[in-house]
């Protein structure tokens, strides 16, 4: 609330001189009161410091402030799992994301992505695409280190890593499998991006298995996409994934994995991401440990010809067994 209400703002621009709880409901607007119990909360999280009346702006105030992660991380907290986190207990017991219904009635929070709350649907794209940016230029060279003609993005969103790949090559046709609405709002997307007529949307249940992927690709790609699922769903899509493969192709997989993050920090943050997909995604997945997804390409009839750690993600490279 104080980020939002402009006060981290303020106190950053007052610098060492600091503001009194009168001088910061001048430069917010807010009345004095509210002003005053925002910087006492402020200054007991550590967000500012406090000394003689005056209050500064703290370590953690700058971060919340400026720090690019940590916004995306406490508006993922905030906008979307706030409200559904009370009925955790309840999504423990039931196997299904009894959280989410505060958004909406659907079964995950896939299917009511395009309908979401503005502001929530922005927090959700804004910290998935935060994570994923920064591990796609060097996904990319690895895709494109051999001749690519096809390639089938599984899970494939905003159509983000799609044009990625359009953009880099001109010869490249990029289908794209999702949520029917989801894979349309992706290829209105590339047709405003001029890269349209080489993006194909396929709209799916993906969870059906009886609907055989499109066939004939290069590379079949799925980035921070099993990790919605169930073990026991991935291993499907896994093998669905492996069937969509023309000869020679590739099964490439980019995920968070939790026992293989840079530091102690980030592999906590990525733990309790569980929580979420327990009570507003789906009910039933969470973030892997490594040995989960190379027991499901085992199972998948898939064997993991390298695994290369690129930031908080590893990218799996496979190939039929």
């Amino acid at each position: 609330m104080a980020r939002e209400r402009g006060l981290l703002a303020s106190l950053k621009a007052a610098g060492a001189d600091g503001l009194s709880p009168e001088e910061a409901s001048r430069s917010t607007g807010l009345g004095i009161y509210a002003a005053r119990v925002l910087l006492e909360g402020c200054a007991a999280a550590g967000a500012a410091t406090e000394e003689g009346g005056r209050f500064r702006l703290g370590g953690a105030g700058l971060l919340l402030l400026d720090d690019a992660l940590v916004r995306a991380n406490l508006d993922f907290s905030h906008d979307v799992c706030f409200q559904g986190a009370f009925r955790l207990e309840e999504s423990l017991d039931s196997g299904a994301p009894e959280g989410l219904k505060v958004f909406g009635p659907w079964d995950t929070i896939y299917e009511g992505l395009e309908e979401l709350p503005e502001r929530v649907r922005r927090s959700w794209l804004a910290f998935d695409h935060l994570y994923s940016d920064g591990a796609f230029p060097t996904a990319l060279e690895r895709v494109l280190d051999r001749p690519v003609r096809r390639l089938l993005d599984v899970g494939g969103n905003t159509g983000r890593w799609a044009m990625r790949c359009l953009a880099a090559r001109a010869d490249l046709e990029v289908t794209l499998a999702d949520h029917p609405a989801v894979a349309r709002r992706a290829a209105e997307a590339a047709h405003g991006a001029g890269l349209g007529a080489r993006l194909i949307p396929w709209g799916a249940d993906l969870l059906d298995p009886s609907l055989a992927f499109p066939a004939g690709f290069d590379v079949v790609w799925m980035s921070q996409f099993l990790d919605c699922f169930a073990e026991e769903d991935a291993v499907g899509l896994l093998r669905r994934g492996r069937e969509a493969l023309a000869p020679g192709g590739r099964l490439m997989v980019l995920e968070p994995c939790w026992d293989r993050q840079p530091n102690a920090a980030a592999k906590d943050a990525v733990m309790a991401v569980s929580l979420y997909f327990t009570c507003m995604a789906n009910g039933r997945s969470r973030m892997f440990h490594s040995s989960d997804l190379e027991r499901a390409f085992a199972a998948a009839g898939l064997k993991v010809e390298a695994r290369e750690t690129i930031g908080y993600h590893t990218l799996f490279t496979c190939a039929p067994a």
